[in-house]
């Protein structure tokens, strides 16, 4: 075959080879993320990297963010609890008059209603005064002992793990620009190399030529578009004048900006640490707090109706209601908090806090918030790529001499 009669073929080299650096790229990225869940019979079949690591990954991710970014003693210690008591005192005014009147009318019911409207509402007001310092109390304890009830990389990593979905938005996020690039560098590698390739095919006219080169080209270009990804960490220049930095390195600025608006979004909100202090594995310890501090409270103000109501009821009665009464307040003291959630959101400002640290990190920490997704598992990306080509290569072979 020479150039002049097969012109065409010899052309469209280059550009198959631009495509197969295109696509194998593509290929490696979406099964970087998909599919969510294990699709075929084991052990055939595939599931995205990150989410068939997802518990490694989230545990990287959350090491990352607990030792560098986000440290929950000083974060917490921006709550005023003296605020917070302020921001639920409505609801919380409710609540002390519903666990009231319920546990009166449990153990007595018609007690409550003989007792003189005077003393009930001297012992609704009582308790309902002293409700806001018990809450600024133990708010104060909370935010002194975060990490007595808050286990946040428990939190984190339970969310990650259990929101495969989210743990791929935490990557790919805050990577667009980066996939972006991958796939457009497999383009122009692709297309050097297949000038490359188009020479040897016209000398030698050997058919392993276009495997091998496919093959090369689908390796080559996804290796070294991952590289140029994180390396150079600061810029170098080539060539005498060329500077080139890495490209997730270069992006600092907005990466954090992403990075810190996605966790304060998604990640450490509100209503996740809420769920984390009540339902994690060290809730029993804000409960027993929140009791004692009850406790304390409706001890300090039951005398004012303990002649009448010990008298109807007994000495060992009235204890056990006050108990009740505790472990009732205990466990609606909890809820009562969202309410503060706009305050808290605002007064914790994750979102500044992680985008100032991460703007702080060396450059090799920083490379470790992306990193982790790629390195223990390119080389399977890298070797789908060469097998692409390859294949591709074989479909020229068949084309030009079939």
């Amino acid at each position: 075959m020479d150039f002049g009669t097969h012109w065409q073929v010899y052309v469209t080299m280059p550009v198959i080879a631009a495509l197969i650096g295109y696509v194998t790229k593509r290929v490696a990225i979406e099964m970087m993320f998909r599919p969510l869940e294990f699709v075929g019979v084991k052990p055939f079949g595939w599931q995205g990297v990150l989410p068939a690591n997802a518990e490694r990954m989230a545990a990287t991710a959350t090491e990352m963010l607990t030792a560098n970014l986000v440290d929950p003693k000083e974060i917490f210690a921006r709550l005023d609890p003296a605020e917070v008591a302020k921001e639920i005192e409505q609801p919380l005014l409710r609540v002390v008059e519903d666990v009231t009147r319920e546990v009166m009318e449990t153990y007595q019911p018609r007690l409550w209603e003989v007792l003189p409207s005077s003393a009930q509402q001297l012992l609704l007001k009582r308790v309902q005064a002293e409700a806001p310092k018990a809450i600024t109390k133990i708010m104060r304890e909370i935010a002194g002992n975060i990490e007595d009830v808050l286990d946040l990389k428990h939190m984190v990593v339970t969310n990650l793990v259990r929101d495969k979905a989210l743990l791929n938005r935490l990557i790919r996020d805050i990577s667009r620009p980066e996939m972006r690039f991958i796939a457009r560098s497999g383009i122009a590698f692709g297309f050097g190399l297949g000038c490359v390739q188009l020479v040897v095919w016209a000398l030698t006219k050997s058919p392993v030529v276009l495997p091998l080169f496919g093959l090369g080209i689908g390796w080559l270009t996804d290796w070294l578009a991952l590289k140029m990804i994180f390396l150079p960490r600061e810029p170098n220049r080539f060539f005498g004048g060329y500077t080139w930095q890495g490209v997730f390195q270069k992006r600092r600025d907005q990466v954090a900006a992403d990075y810190g608006d996605m966790i304060a979004r998604e990640i450490i909100t509100i209503p996740n640490l809420l769920e984390a202090v009540l339902r994690g594995p060290k809730s029993d310890r804000l409960f027993a707090m929140i009791t004692r501090e009850v406790q304390k409270t409706i001890d300090a103000q039951a005398s004012v109706v303990k002649p009448f109501v010990a008298m109807a009821v007994g000495t060992k009665r009235f204890q056990e209601m006050k108990q009740t009464a505790a472990a009732k307040a205990a466990e609606r003291v909890p809820e009562t908090i969202r309410h503060a959630e706009d305050y808290a959101t605002n007064a914790l400002d994750v979102r500044n806090t992680i985008v100032d640290r991460m703007k702080k990190l060396s450059a090799l920490e920083f490379e470790q918030l992306l990193r982790p997704a790629f390195r223990q598992d390119e080389w399977k990306l890298i070797a789908v790529g060469a097998v692409i080509g390859g294949l591709v290569g074989e479909l020229q072979v068949l084309a030009l001499l079939g």
